[in-house]
């Protein structure tokens, strides 16, 4: 492969897998699953070789692992805050349906007033309710934190990937 076609590969590799990263700052973009179709079109367009496909088995692992995180931390923080596994599946149900009415946000704005909907429900207390509401939104800030570690853990492997 010509030099300039080589480096022409791996830079806008490069863009697309910042472009996911800076993504997973804010809830639009599916950052990690980007980052891992980058990686997937420069294994094909540069060829896997035996390192390639150990980083990019571990770049699908961290992308599989990350795209789950934050429903695991939301839950987890709203449980810590005295919310209910009702209230909790309630949250995530909505929040999955919000998305596809509203794309941007409306997942997490449908996960946070479920939540404050079935906890306030339950517990007769408003100010209950939005402990657990406060729960799910400190597990989404970490949530967000994490997966983008990940996200550079990522395009750290893809490097070596790419440059060893």
């Amino acid at each position: 492969m010509p030099l300039w076609l080589e480096v022409s590969i791996e830079v806008l590799t490069l863009t697309f897998m910042l472009f996911g990263l800076f993504g997973l700052l804010i809830p639009v973009l599916p950052g990690l699953v980007i980052i891992w179709v980058a990686a997937l079109g420069y294994g094909l367009a540069a060829g896997f070789s035996t390192l390639g496909w150990w980083m990019f088995a571990l770049i699908t692992l961290l992308m599989l692992i990350g795209s789950f995180v934050d429903n695991l931390l939301m839950g987890a923080q709203a449980r810590q805050s005295g919310a209910s596994w009702v209230s909790i599946a309630a949250a995530l149900v909505f929040g999955i349906a919000g998305n596809f009415v509203l794309p941007v946000i409306g997942g997490l704005i449908a996960a946070l007033l479920a939540l404050f909907t079935a906890e306030w429900m339950r517990r007769k207390n408003w100010r209950e309710a939005l402990k657990s509401v406060r729960g799910m939104a400190w597990g989404c800030g970490w949530a967000v934190v994490i997966r983008f570690i990940m996200g550079v853990v990522m395009i750290g492997l893809w490097m070596i990937w790419a440059w060893a």
